[in-house]
């Protein structure tokens, strides 16, 4: 499924004012692809808005500079989320919208989402999806061609960040030459790689070296070492002096054990219940698996909340993916 590029160019055309959303906890593709869809309808003429339901994680802030990004309840609040339309990006789904998915039900404005996941919930907008598409951030790019806008260098380092994360610095298979011309042009633009990198993985914290050294002192091998998993409750944030955002990537490192073929992280959430992170490197689909818990992603990578206890959650996700893992790799009819 592409995006009808003409289609979506018509529809912004009938709008003057924009606010631009995505997910909860949103992560490079998330931020990235807001703020270059931000240069993108601002250059034709738009007036746009940023707001998330969740701040920009700390260790993300590099790609937000200028403080762009409103956060619901605290630098704006819902009665003044009004705009012609709201432009929802890299979600599809009520679950990972959070408090502004209240925001978004209840305004008047028309919707439109720009996305790559696979799931989707009716969210009453018109959809344009790309599910072969590496990263939101690769839609963006498009975007501005259609609408014929040059790549600036503001758009392009965002831009970068959310294809780079959510290639795994290009390592996915959902790399293609495209992705690679892609690139190119956002170096054209002016992003310098080992800046991005060096912003992204080396300006940790001592909080969050810690908490990695706990989330890997906690992984369990299970199936001769074809899953991996690993939990962090709530409380170790605090203990850590870490933040929520440093669990980001973690389920990665995971994967570096020779014969992981799936692995899943527990992360405890601050209101209670867990957020799952579910990663593939097989035939397993985590987002088949995602999905029957709320969630939803991709086939390698996809995400779903849990409420109730580490056990409790572990006791209903875990038999599920040694059951998909097994059928995955033949071990079982």
């Amino acid at each position: 499924m592409s995006v009808n590029w003409k289609a979506f160019v018509d529809q912004v055309s009938h709008y003057q004012s924009f606010i631009l959303v995505s997910h909860i906890r949103p992560d490079c593709d998330a931020l990235g692809s807001e703020l270059g869809m931000a240069e993108v309808l601002r250059a034709i003429g738009k007036d746009v808005r940023i707001i998330n339901a969740h701040r920009t994680p700390p260790a993300l802030s590099f790609l937000d500079p200028a403080g762009k990004i409103d956060v619901l309840g605290d630098s704006v609040e819902a009665a003044d989320v009004t705009a012609d339309c709201i432009m929802i990006l890299d979600t599809s789904a009520w679950a990972q919208l959070g408090d502004m998915g209240d925001v978004i039900r209840q305004s008047r404005a028309d919707k439109m989402v720009l996305d790559h996941h696979v799931g989707e919930d009716d969210l009453g907008a018109t959809m344009y999806k790309d599910y072969q598409a590496e990263a939101t951030g690769q839609l963006v790019i498009q975007a501005a061609d259609a609408f014929g806008v040059p790549i600036t260098r503001t758009m392009a380092v965002p831009v970068f960040a959310a294809i780079a994360t959510d290639t795994g610095w290009f390592r996915f298979p959902s790399v293609t030459p495209e992705t690679y011309r892609t690139i190119a042009r956002l170096l054209e633009a002016g992003v310098v790689p080992s800046e991005v990198y060096g912003d992204l993985y080396e300006r940790d914290t001592i909080g969050r070296l810690k908490l990695r050294g706990l989330i890997l002192s906690r992984t369990t091998a299970e199936m001769d070492g074809t899953l991996v998993y690993t939990h962090v409750n709530k409380e170790d944030f605090d203990a850590c002096g870490a933040e929520a955002s440093d669990t980001e990537d973690a389920i990665n490192l995971t994967l570096s054990v020779r014969g992981t073929q799936a692995a899943v992280i527990f992360v405890g959430q601050l209101r209670g219940g867990f957020k799952l992170s579910f990663r593939s490197r097989c035939g397993m689909d985590c987002n088949e698996i995602a999905r029957q818990f709320g969630g939803g992603g991709h086939k390698a990578a996809a995400g779903a909340f849990l409420e109730g206890t580490l056990g409790e959650v572990q006791e209903r996700v875990l038999p599920v993916v040694r059951e998909k893992l097994a059928q995955a790799l033949g071990n079982v009819n």
